[in-house]
């Protein structure tokens, strides 16, 4: 989700951009912005919604099905940290190394997202 958040954040910056040119009552174009946005918020809102399905599937199945992925993120941070302490064969090289700490910085940012989800989701529930 984020790297789709960065794709657009440029997009929209010339699509507002373009927007405030064009259009020369400056009422007019915020509210064509105002719906722009909501419409972005609405469609994050339903990816969150879809995650959020997919998390709750999986809580509801067996032990592997609900830790595979926490199991699998220390498995990796295990292996980072078993290099840092000298346990791992000397002639690994360096991309490796790298992959596997992008692996653990990815996991990470996701499982922090995914927990920001839930927490939104939460709450906007509760609105309703």
């Amino acid at each position: 989700m984020i790297g789709i958040l960065g794709a657009v954040a440029p997009m929209v910056k010339t699509l507002f951009s373009t927007i405030d040119k064009t259009i020369e009552n400056k009422a007019d174009a915020e509210k064509i912005k105002q719906n722009i946005q909501q419409q972005l918020l609405s469609g994050q809102l339903k990816e969150l919604e879809a995650q959020a399905s997919i998390i709750t599937a999986e809580a509801k199945g067996g032990w592997l099905q609900r830790n595979w992925r926490p199991l699998l993120m220390l498995t990796f941070a295990g292996l980072v940290v078993a290099h840092w302490f000298g346990y791992t064969a000397p002639n690994i090289p360096e991309s490796v190394q790298n992959s596997l700490l992008n692996i653990v910085l990815v996991g990470m940012g996701g499982y922090i997202v995914g927990r920001s989800g839930e927490k939104i989701m939460d709450k906007y529930k509760d609105k309703k």
